[in-house]
């Protein structure tokens, strides 16, 4: 879901996003819909065509997806040495 936010955050049609994170169609359908409902994306639409911008909200899911995941990255193991 922050892929699809992240594609977002220049104004986007839907078949832009389903490229840009690699899902179906349908798959991309279902959540951009949910995020919609959420908050996180809202419609604009111009000339017709629907497209989605995140929100501010989807702008801080993302901040702090991309903190929780630097978290989760294994650091570096530091190699105590013993003096004798």
């Amino acid at each position: 879901m922050a892929e699809i936010m992240e594609a977002a955050k220049e104004s986007q049609l839907k078949t832009r996003i389903m490229y840009r994170v690699n899902l179906s169609f349908s798959q991309v359908k279902e959540y951009v819909s949910f995020l919609t409902e959420m908050g996180f994306l809202k419609v604009q639409i111009e000339n017709k065509k629907k497209s989605y911008k995140t929100t501010a909200k989807g702008n801080k899911y993302i901040e702090n997806y991309i903190e929780m995941a630097n978290l989760l990255k294994p650091q570096e193991r530091e190699v105590a040495m013993i003096m004798r």
